[in-house]
């Protein structure tokens, strides 16, 4: 996969991103390479933290004052510092809310070499039970100023290292699951952390999108594999970014956790653009939406009906190219 194939000039374009790190590394982590080649037009301040959280967590507060980001995502270590950076619409990928307690479980004491580069030449430093002691004082600030409709947490299915999903959804509702691990690679950052992205830059920008419903089973869903079908994944990925995208799934009254399954099968298969759209009904028709991709007749829906399978939608590949000529209309 070409990343910079999927550049994305318009998000946040005139902004300014604040990036967190987390626990040793750096402002020249891998994460800030991506966001700066992904959005060209927006301003990614990466400062290195100091290794002293209190310090780290001031000069965090005093460069938000300063810089008035438009957005602050923190990994790890740095989510935990973003959940207490009030005022600011953030984003905490895998917050290490817990830090002292996550440094001791993985042997963290002793020298640690930092993971990329700094600007002031360090290439480790010490991890003292002092220290430790001291990042758990800076975490236990947590929660402290709590912004539900500012505040995302996504956290990875396959996280060995950290786990606070319960905890964190417990004070913020906008938390979400991703499939990845502890650290974003190419897959998850393009996949998982830019669609809540752009969700929050269209909440800023009182953006109003047309609504796209589309049917699961044997449309999204091959029902012979389970799996999606063709270049579902990609394009409803795609198409999450230019519409208001939705899965409509059938009900079955002798079935209640059928439901459940469907946004499980969803989230795993598809991904973060499918959280909280999950729509549950037998009558498709009574939809209020603008296009329904859809194998069934729908002759009472009040949009414009697409029959998947069918001239000229036979594939995910005519579904995106139809819409691409729409340009969002």
């Amino acid at each position: 996969m070409e990343l910079y194939e999927y550049a994305r000039p318009a998000l946040f374009a005139g902004k300014k991103i604040l990036y967190v790190h987390g626990f040793a590394s750096s402002g020249a982590s891998g994460t800030v390479g991506r966001m700066r080649l992904l959005l060209p037009q927006a301003t990614v301040i990466a400062p290195d933290l100091p290794v002293d959280p209190h310090e780290a967590l001031q000069l965090l507060k005093d460069l938000c004052a300063r810089e008035q980001p438009d957005l602050v995502v923190g990994t790890s270590m740095g989510g935990m510092y973003t959940e207490q950076l009030a005022g600011f619409d953030r984003i905490c990928v895998n917050p290490a809310l817990h830090l002292a307690d996550t440094i001791l479980k993985n042997n963290g004491l002793g020298k640690q070499e930092f993971h990329s580069v700094r600007q002031d030449g360090q290439t480790s430093f010490m991890v003292t039970k002092a220290l430790v002691e001291e990042y758990r004082a800076v975490s236990d600030g947590r929660f402290a100023v709590v912004e539900p409709e500012r505040v995302y947490g996504l956290f990875g299915t396959k996280d060995t290292m950290v786990n606070c999903f319960d905890e964190f959804a417990a004070h913020y509702p906008q938390a979400l699951h991703f499939d990845g691990e502890h650290q974003l690679n190419d897959h998850t950052f393009l996949w998982s952390l830019l669609p809540v992205m752009q969700w929050i830059d269209d909440r800023q920008e009182g953006r109003s999108k047309r609504t796209l419903m589309v049917e699961l089973d044997d449309v999204l869903r091959d029902t012979r594999n389970d799996l999606p079908i063709g270049e579902a994944f990609k394009v409803f990925h795609h198409l999450s970014e230019i519409y208001d995208t939705y899965i409509v799934c059938r009900e079955d009254p002798n079935r209640t956790e059928l439901w459940g399954e469907n946004v499980r099968w969803a989230e795993t298969h598809i991904g973060v653009p499918t959280w909280n759209r999950v729509l549950v009904g037998n009558h498709p028709e009574l939809l209020m939406g603008d296009y329904l991709l859809t194998r069934s007749e729908c002759d009472g829906f009040l949009g414009t009906v697409l029959k998947f399978g069918e001239d000229p939608f036979r594939t995910w590949a005519d579904v995106q190219t139809f819409f691409d000529r729409l340009g969002g209309q």
